[in-house]
Parts: C-alpha cells; structure tokens; sequence
C-alpha cells in the first residue's frame, strides 16, 4: 500500500477563535461582613451583587440570587465568623444556589475560616472540624477558595481545590511602619505555634525576635511561663493571626513589661473578641491592638480607643482581580 502523509494545515489558515473562560465576574455578599464587600467592589469599580437573604420564623435561611450567573465567574464573600454555624450555612447555600443557576465558576472568598483551630485530633474521640468545613464547601459546589491568615497552613492541604492563602502582613507592615521606633523595636511571637509569622513580621520590619513560651492549661486559659529573647528597654510588637478572649494577649502584655519592655503594642489579622475580651484589653496596659476588617467588630469593640482597624477590601480585591485574570497573587506576599 501506498503511505499517504498527513499534510499539516497551512500556517495562513483562519484561527479557530477562542471561547472565553467566563462570560462576566461577579462579587456577591453575604450577611456576615457586608461592609467589606462593599469595599472590595469599591475597589474593583463594580456593585455587590443582588441577593435575598432572610430567615424563617424557625431559623432556616431563605435565600435567592436575583441577577443571571450563569457562565459567570462568581466570588462569594464570607466569613465564618460569629454566629459562626449560621455564617456557614449561609455560605454553603449561596454556593449551591450559584451551582445550579450554572455559574461558571465558584469562588468562596473566606476573610476569616470559621473552626479553623480545630485542625487536627489531639485528643481520643474528637472530630477534626476544620476539614470537615473544607469537604462540606467542596461538596456545595465551590471550584477554589480564597483564605486570609488561615490559623494553622496546613488546612489547605484539606481541599482538592485550588486554595489561595493570603497574609495581612503588608497591610501591617506598612501601618507599622510609621508608628513604632525602629531602632527599639523588637517582634513578639506569643507562643511557639506562630514563631513562622512573628519571624516574617521581624524580617520586613527588620527587627529582632522573641517567643513567649506559654503552658495552655485548658481552652482559652493560657499561662505564660517565659520569655526567650531580650525585651529589657525594647518596644515591643506582639503579632498573632487572631485575638478571641484576649487571656493569651493581655497576659503576654504583662509579662513582657515585667521583663523591663518599655511599651508593648500587638496585631492580630482576625478580632475575634468573644467573652470578655475588651474588657481585658480596656484594663490592661497594652498600647494599641491593630486588628483588621476580616471580621466586623461588635459596638463594644468598635468603641474601644485600644483597638485600631485596617481595611483589608484593597488587597482582597487585588487578590480576586488576579483571580479572574488568571494571574498570580504572589505579588501581593511582598
């Protein structure tokens, strides 16, 4: 038989044209942390998206998208905070709702991870509640997640979806920048689990580390047993991911002024502050407590002179922005 090559097509044939990935992006809200929203689409020069969210006489959320999503590229914004149950199934129903009106692509933008410090089974019998989390925003439909300050890094080896793990460390970093004495400044971690993010803070504000080593005598109890590192005439910036009841955080404060510390100051990316906690930060002899908006304070902490908020709409908007584009967010590590 005679061999018959293949010609290849010539170079000046038409191009097939190419179908694009989404037909629009949208940034839709739920109840959790609206304020937010609306300043990331401030930033982004587009509206929060229309939806209906209520609640039956009996509790159950009533929801309904009321623009078409379908081929769009959806980002839902969510955090997981206070009441955190309903936040979640709040989140899971958008996501679903978004699913079946054939949205073409899911994000679920998470500012703060609800049951992110229940990450691992420490004890006999317990669940591990921040995967559960993970399988239940898989199984409603979301395609990737966005996450800001996740408490332990390794929940985003919980999904089989693309995960993008931001910091508000340059947020921070640049607030700080202009309000501490370089030369006296040292970085606190307050236990060893966040030596990693204390250490980063340390080397962009290139400062010096120290760790208070701290003994958990029950869930959010702590007590502080020592000090590694030379705070003596230092001003001192303490950096975790979250504050809850504040224990951790005022009795950090003391131990550091015992130790000879001029001042101390502390951030913290998630101001969680449940029971008594501004009231521990009022009374104490902490300067200042730099927070974020990832979580909307309540009336008590939003009136407390203590507690300074930055907004983290711009880099969470950058964040989606690069999303949608298909480029990378690694430029916003820096």
């Amino acid at each position: 038989m005679e061999n018959v090559e293949k010609m290849a097509a010539p170079i000046t044939a038409p191009v097939k044209p190419i179908r694009a990935l989404f037909t629009d992006f949208k940034v839709f809200s739920g109840t959790a942390n609206s304020e937010l929203t609306a300043g990331i689409c401030k930033a982004l020069d587009t509206t929060v998206g229309e939806a209906m969210i209520k609640r039956f006489a009996d509790g159950e959320t009533h929801l309904q998208i009321q623009e078409n999503v379908r081929g769009a590229d959806v980002f839902v914004v969510q955090p997981t905070c206070t009441p955190v149950d309903q936040h979640l199934m709040e989140l899971l129903l958008m996501i679903d709702a978004f699913k079946r009106a054939s949205a073409e692509r899911i994000t679920a933008v998470l500012p703060y991870y609800g049951y992110a410090r229940q990450d691992r089974k420490d004890r006999p019998r317990m669940p591990i509640s921040a995967k559960l989390v993970a399988s239940l925003l898989e199984r409603a439909g979301a395609s990737r997640v966005l996450a800001l300050d996740l408490h332990a890094a390794q929940i985003q080896g919980f999904f089989d979806i693309p995960v993008d793990h931001l910091f508000a460390a340059p947020v921070m970093v640049e607030y700080f920048d202009d309000q501490v004495e370089r030369g006296d400044l040292i970085v606190v971690s307050p236990d060893a689990g966040g030596v990693e993010r204390a250490r980063s803070f340390a080397k962009r504000l290139n400062a010096p580390l120290a760790i208070i080593d701290k003994r958990r005598t029950d869930a959010n109890v702590a007590e502080v047993m020592n000090i590694i590192g030379e705070v003596d005439g230092k001003h001192c910036l303490m950096v975790d991911d979250l504050v809850d009841t504040a224990g951790t955080l005022v009795k950090g404060v003391e131990a550091l002024l015992s130790q000879g510390a001029k001042s101390v100051r502390a951030c913290a990316t998630h101001a969680v502050l449940s029971g008594p906690a501004v009231e521990r930060i009022k009374a104490s002899p902490l300067l200042e407590l730099v927070v974020t908006d990832s979580i909307p304070l309540s009336k008590e902490a939003a009136g407390c002179q203590k507690i300074k908020v930055l907004s983290v709409a711009s880099l969470l908007a950058r964040a989606i922005q690069s999303i949608h584009e298909g480029g990378s967010i690694s430029t916003l590590f820096i």
